[in-house]
C-alpha cells in the first residue's frame, strides 16, 4: 500500500510522525522511534522566555531573587527545570540529524516578534528540515481585541519567515473567533502549513491548599473530534499543508484525520503510553484498512471527507447541531 504523503514540501513514506515531546531528549529513544518507522520527528519547543533571559543575562538574577517577587517570578521555571537550554537544544538537534535519516523539525514557542526568533535561523543552520511555531497564548486582557491577538501572531510569522528559508508550520489553538479567515491570513503572512491544535493545559484548584495546581492529561481519541471538524473545514481552502496533533491513538484515528484533510499525523500521547512500537502498529492498521477497502494509495483518502467533498456536509455545520439536540431521547 502506498502511504506516501507530502508535508511542508517534505516527501514522507507515510503520514505518521512524532509530535513535539520529551522523547527527543534521549537519542536512543529517537533511534527507536525511527526503527519503529516514524516518518519525521518534531523537537520539543524552545521557549522565548528561555532565550530572552539567557540573552539578557537575567537567568541567574531570577534564581537569586526568586523569593523577592514571588507573585511575578515564581510562575516561571528555574533554569534547571528546562530540559535543554538554547545552546544544548541546538546541539541536540544537530546530534539527532547526524543519527537518523528521517526529517527533523525544530520548534519555537513564543508570543512576541523579537530578536529571540533568530534561533529559528540557528535551528536551520543546525540542520532542521522545517520549523514549527507553537503559538501558545491565552488572551486574558479585556482591553486586548481579537484583531490585536491575531496581529500578534501574524507579526510573529512574518518575523520568523524573514529569518529562515526552510518551511514553517504554525501550531494553533482552536480559540480564534474566525479560525478559517485567520488560517488564510497566516498563509498570506508566510506560513507553509498549520498544525491543529495545541492543547492548553488546564489547572485544577486545590481547595485545602488554596492553590492552582498544574496537571498534565494525555490525550484520548475523543480529543480528535474537534480537530477533525476543522481539518474538514479548512481542507481545500489553503495551499499549504495541514497536520493534526492530539487524539491520534489508533489506525482508525489516523485514517479519520487523513480523510478530513491532514497530510501529516502527529502522535505523542500514544507513544508516551505504549512506546515506539505503537507507531508501527497504527501504520499497519492504517494500511490494512485502505487495502481492505480497495484504496490504491493514501492520496485517494486524503480530504475525501472534507467539507468540500463530504457527501454529508451538514455534519460539520449548524444543521447537525440542531438535529442532535432535537433528536435526543432520555
Amino acid at each position: 500500500m502506498d502511504l506516501s504523503t507530502t508535508y511542508l514540501g517534505l516527501n514522507l513514506a507515510h503520514p505518521l510522525m512524532v509530535g513535539a515531546s520529551p522523547l527527543v531528549d534521549d537519542l536512543d529513544a529517537v533511534k527507536r522511534l525511527e526503527d519503529a518507522g516514524a516518518a519525521a520527528i518534531v523537537m520539543h519547543s524552545l521557549f522565548e522566555e528561555q532565550i530572552t533571559r539567557e540573552q539578557e543575562g537575567t537567568l541567574l538574577d531570577m534564581e537569586l531573587h526568586a523569593e523577592s517577587n514571588a507573585e511575578a517570578l515564581s510562575y516561571f521555571p528555574t533554569p534547571d527545570e528546562f530540559r535543554l537550554g538554547p545552546e544544548k537544544y541546538l546541539e541536540q538537534l544537530l546530534r539527532i540529524k547526524q543519527a537518523v535519516a528521517m526529517p527533523v523539525i525544530g520548534s519555537l514557542n513564543g508570543i512576541t516578534p523579537a530578536g529571540w526568533l533568530h534561533y529559528g535561523k540557528l535551528m536551520e543552520q543546525a540542520g532542521a528540515d522545517a520549523l514549527e511555531l507553537n503559538v501558545y497564548y491565552l488572551a486574558t486582557d479585556p482591553a486586548e481585541s481579537a484583531a490585536a491577538v491575531e496581529k500578534r501572531t501574524l507579526d510573529l510569522v512574518r518575523s520568523l519567515k524573514a529569518e529562515v528559508k526552510i518551511p514553517l508550520a504554525v501550531k494553533l489553538s482552536p480559540f480564534f473567533s474566525s479560525l478559517a479567515h485567520f488560517a488564510v491570513e497566516l498563509e498570506g503572512a508566510g506560513a507553509d502549513g498549520l498544525v491543529l491544535f495545541n492543547r492548553f493545559f488546564q489547572p485544577d484548584i486545590d481547595p485545602e491548599a488554596l492553590e492552582a495546581t498544574p496537571s498534565l492529561q494525555l490525550s484520548s481519541s475523543q480529543d480528535l473530534l474537534l480537530r477533525l471538524r476543522w481539518l474538514a473545514l479548512l481542507h481545500g481552502h489553503l495551499k499549504g499543508s495541514l497536520a493534526v496533533t492530539g487524539g491520534v491513538h489508533t489506525g482508525q484515528d489516523a485514517l479519520k484525520a487523513v480523510m478530513a484533510g491532514a497530510s501529516a499525523v502527529q502522535m505523542v500521547s500514544a507513544l508516551l503510553l505504549h512506546g515506539p512500537a505503537r507507531l508501527s502498529q497504527v501504520r499497519a492498521e492504517l494500511a490494512e484498512w485502505l487495502e481492505e477497502h480497495e484504496y490504491e494509495s493514501l492520496q485517494q483518502a486524503l480530504g475525501s471527507m472534507s467539507l468540500q467533498k463530504c457527501p454529508n456536509p451538514q455534519a460539520f455545520t449548524r444543521a447537525n447541531y440542531m438535529r442532535i439536540l432535537n433528536g435526543w431521547r432520555g
